[in-house]
């Protein structure tokens, strides 16, 4: 069976609800409203990235959509996930371009050359490890070292809405405000709009936002004449490549990075979904690659598997891959109609927040529910190790850098995670703490002397 023979995909099996799976599907209405939620989700992160690397940020909604429908094909629709603007290349493009850091990238050339042989990289690892296999994932990744990565996911992310998503107190109050709508959505509601509880959660805070800053004065109000003067429809401003050496030679090592973030997206699917989806591995690699050239070859952003969709399936239990195929047309519309961009711009940062708090601490949990699934025992020295190291690594945004090149906090958790597990894991070496001994009381005279004494029966 070849590796892209689509033909294997069968028609997504209708669902009417509980937990879907990736090859199932809720009724087409229902599909198309989810597929929202998950471009809501990702929007954020997905224009913000190109923002502060001076691209368009139609061109990266844009590019989402369209890489989002390669890897959907080429992994044969059986991987849920989304691809969107990747942050691991912030650093190496401004680096690469001596980008200023305000208004559009006079030297994108040369980045979008770097970006296109980032993902050339990535493609042939992606290659590489279809033809091997995937029986090495199993042995360098047991559920202790999975459950550690795919935690630090969440908990690498949680401090951009945390600490740059809310400008003062009223901010702050804001997210927290919006996190409640959101769980209160989650918690009293049934049916379709417990499944919409982001979308629903997000509404219902941007409304309270709205009734308390334009109508109270409490914070800055929303401002819709970015909506009122975007045009309905417009082409997004397209960029051509140039091969730079030292340009591609600085972003192409990113490749690494997004190794580690689709590999540990899979393994977080794999557990919420309870299907192992190692063996699409490659192709997921192959596709996220592909996806990268693509969006580069555009003048968009290198492009990875998003963590805001991952929460978003955790919390609504729906898994199926035609919810993706919809997000990315939808996508695709929304880049091509700067009009409903200015839309999803213009909800209030601090909300946005407030619901990216509730999508990181989802995924954090998920790692923390492989490890209970698995019964991974942390009486074991080398669980614990691994597991406590690799997520302070994460959390703490632990960098080590090569050069120009800098591996961050998920990268060398992920990378670390797997090494420290392959290193403690060697034979002879004690798995488990040792009891302690028990104490023997000091001896004294009397002792010494009670044991020459003939003992009375």
């Amino acid at each position: 069976m070849g590796m892209f023979d689509w033909t294997e995909r069968p028609a997504a099996v209708l669902q009417q609800g509980g937990v879907i799976a990736p090859d199932e599907r809720l009724p087409w209405p229902q599909t198309a409203a989810m597929g929202v939620q998950h471009v809501i989700a990702m929007f954020g992160a997905t224009v913000l990235a190109p923002i502060l690397m001076g691209f368009d940020p139609n061109i990266a909604i844009l590019m989402s959509g369209v890489g989002t429908l390669i890897f959907f094909f080429i992994t044969g629709g059986k991987v849920p996930s989304y691809l969107g603007s990747s942050f691991a290349f912030i650093g190496v493009v401004i680096a690469a371009s001596a980008y200023a850091g305000k208004g559009p990238n006079g030297n994108i050339g040369v980045a979008l050359g770097g970006i296109i042989a980032c993902g050339i990289v990535y493609a042939i690892i992606g290659a590489i490890v279809h033809a091997v296999g995937t029986g090495w994932i199993e042995r360098f990744m047991p559920p202790v070292v999975t459950g550690a990565v795919v935690a630090v996911i969440g908990l690498n992310l949680a401090g951009i809405p945390v600490k740059n998503m809310a400008a003062g107190n009223f901010d702050a109050w804001m997210q927290a405000l919006t996190f409640t709508c959101v769980g209160l959505v989650a918690v009293m509601t049934r049916g379709m709009v417990q499944r919409l509880l982001i979308l629903v959660g997000l509404i219902i805070a941007s409304v309270l936002y709205a009734i308390l800053t334009n109508g109270l004065g409490l914070g800055k109000p929303v401002d819709l004449s970015g909506i009122l003067n975007a045009a309905w429809i417009g082409a997004p401003a397209f960029a051509a490549p140039v091969f730079s050496g030292p340009a591609m030679l600085l972003i192409a090592p990113v490749a690494v990075i997004l190794v580690a973030e689709n590999l540990g997206h899979i393994k977080a699917v794999t557990a919420m979904t309870g299907r192992n989806l190692d063996q699409y591995m490659g192709r997921a690699f192959i596709g996220d690659g592909v996806a990268t050239v693509v969006s580069g070859a555009a003048g968009g952003t290198g492009v990875t598997t998003y963590a805001e969709n991952i929460g978003v399936m955790a919390a609504t239990k729906i898994y199926s891959t035609a919810i993706f195929f919809v997000a990315a047309l939808l996508a695709i519309v929304l880049g091509f109609s700067p009009k409903f961009g200015a839309v999803i711009q213009a909800i209030p940062l601090p909300v946005m927040g407030g619901v990216s708090i509730v999508v990181f601490g989802l995924i954090a949990v998920a790692g923390a529910k492989i490890w209970v699934d698995n019964k991974v025992d942390f009486s074991q020295n080398r669980n614990l190790i691994v597991a406590a190291i690799t997520l302070v690594l994460g959390t703490g945004d632990f960098t080590l850098k090569f050069g120009g090149f800098a591996l961050g906090g998920i990268g060398t958790a992920t990378f670390g995670a797997i090494l420290l597990y392959a290193l403690l894991n060697r034979e002879g070496a004690p798995t488990t703490a040792q009891p302690a001994q028990p104490v023997r009381p000091r001896r004294t005279a009397e002792d010494e002397g009670n044991e020459t004494r003939p003992r009375l029966r």
